[in-house]
């Protein structure tokens, strides 16, 4: 075995006085993360960047106590290792970690009692410019028998931080004006609350459109402060989807969103003649932040187009790709997506697949790198994709899926979001302004997130010239 892949001890027979052994490690903000959480100390000055800008170190600092690990991990693993029992420590703090300081502890043996086999050892951790950090002293019980076994490999830890990826999202609207949005029949907790929250987060100005008596009663219920929203009262909400469409088409508003009406209320506006309709085909995109993925991920169609003929897919993948392009990713690799990798007559998603990527070999689609029939393992995985021989510059890389079908798609997506703990946001794309399409199920996060998707397209049409 290599010295990598075992730990081995030294003996109090083996330790004489002024031998030392020492580590280096750098903090890390996942360090910070994992500690708290196995400690429960979520101590502002640690955990709270905006709180730790006002303390009196200006920034986020380390634990205390991750250092003191530190010490320890150097007593149990190496110097004196296996076998060795904590007695005593003291700890003299000097100075802060901050993240990206490198810290070297130190562990020099000072004293050794033949009579116990205790052994008192000076512990320095110092930072990347030799400034003292902690200073102290430890005394163990060390070990007297040899100890060499093979290192137990832990487990990877991933953060499941929906609120951290959520402040990310809006952090990219930062500077940017809120839209206006017409807000269709907002007359249940759930999609009053989104659009509070979303209003509070300086994503939209709303306009809420529905029974006034309502819409009033349910803020009164919740406790939600409509403020100074303005409120245009109609009778039901086939009326408020009619009226909230008209404002669109008016100029007042730059976007639209549903509340608790159902789609196809909404839906029948917007494709009316007199409704919001262009000459692309309107298609529905999900936004998914997967903790486990290592980029956004663009899933369409999952809400609007049920069984979508090649035609319909033209529209939906270039919908797909201009929206990628609005959020920063400039030729997104696009997966279409079949159970199968090759084409096959018996299934009609592989030759739609096929077409698609010729289609966009001869400008028919343009923006993006095309590549299926892909299955899905293979289009989110790049080991997957080896396995399989598959060699494509989008198989393992994917930033758009395309699927075959609503019934695949919208069941993707949610697996994505409560299998995998993805933060959904969805807009539909392809009409005159985005539209925020919730479900009844989505909490006041996933619509101010959607709401925040929408402000950036509608950021990217206010600077197209007129």
């Amino acid at each position: 075995m290599t010295p990598m892949n075992y730990i081995e001890n030294r003996t109090y027979d083996e330790i004489e006085i002024g031998d030392s052994a020492t580590i280096t490690r750098t903090l890390k903000p996942a360090d910070i993360q994992l500690f708290a959480i196995m400690s429960g100390d979520v101590n502002p000055a640690h955990v709270d960047p905006e709180y730790a800008k006002s303390s009196m170190f200006r920034e986020v600092i380390a634990h205390g106590m991750w250092g003191g690990a530190l010490i320890s991990t150097v007593l149990g693993t190496q110097f004196p290792g296996p076998g060795t029992i904590y007695i005593d420590q003291t700890l003299h703090f000097s100075r802060p970690v901050g993240l990206g300081d490198t810290i070297t502890v130190t562990l020099t043996a000072t004293r050794k009692f033949d009579h116990n086999h205790h052994i008192v050892f000076d512990c320095l951790c110092t930072n990347q410019d030799g400034q003292k950090v902690i200073g102290g002293t430890a005394e163990v019980l060390a070990p007297t028998e040899k100890i060499k076994r093979a290192r137990i490999e832990m487990p990877e830890v991933t953060f499941l931080d929906r609120e951290a990826r959520y402040l990310r999202l809006l952090a990219r609207t930062k500077d940017i004006a809120p839209a206006l949005m017409a807000v269709a029949h907002p007359c249940d907790a759930d999609s009053m609350g989104g659009v509070v929250r979303a209003t509070e987060a300086g994503l939209i100005i709303p306009i809420l459109v529905g029974p006034e008596q309502k819409i009033r009663a349910i803020a009164r219920e919740h406790g939600f402060d409509l403020g100074s929203m303005e409120i245009i009262d109609v009778a039901h909400s086939h009326d408020a989807a009619a009226q909230a469409v008209a404002l669109v088409r008016a100029g007042r508003a730059e976007a639209l969103m549903k509340g608790s009406l159902h789609t196809d209320e909404l839906m029948t506006e917007v494709v009316a003649a007199a409704g919001l309709r262009t000459e692309r085909r309107i298609s529905h995109v999900f936004i998914a932040n997967v903790p486990t993925y290592p980029r956004e991920l663009l899933i369409t169609d999952a809400a609007i187009n049920i069984d979508p003929t090649l035609d319909d897919k033209v529209d939906i993948v270039q919908n797909a790709i201009d929206l990628a392009h609005i959020l920063g990713v400039p030729e997104p690799k696009v997966a279409i997506l079949a159970a199968v990798e090759t084409v096959t007559a018996k299934m009609r998603a592989t030759i739609d697949a096929g077409s698609l990527c010729k289609m966009a070999d001869r400008g028919q689609i343009t923006g993006g790198i095309l590549d299926g029939p892909l299955a899905f393992d293979n289009a989110v995985s790049l080991v997957a994709a080896k396995t399989k021989g598959i060699r494509s510059a989008v198989a393992g890389r994917a930033d758009i899926l395309v699927v075959p079908d609503l019934e695949s798609g919208n069941m993707l997506a949610k697996q994505l979001e409560y299998l995998a703990d993805a933060l959904l946001a969805g807009v539909v794309v392809g009409a005159s302004v985005p539209i925020v399409l919730t479900s009844r199920a989505d909490s006041a996060e996933a619509r101010a997130a959607s709401c925040a998707i929408a402000l950036l397209m509608v950021n990217a049409r206010r600077k197209q010239p007129v």
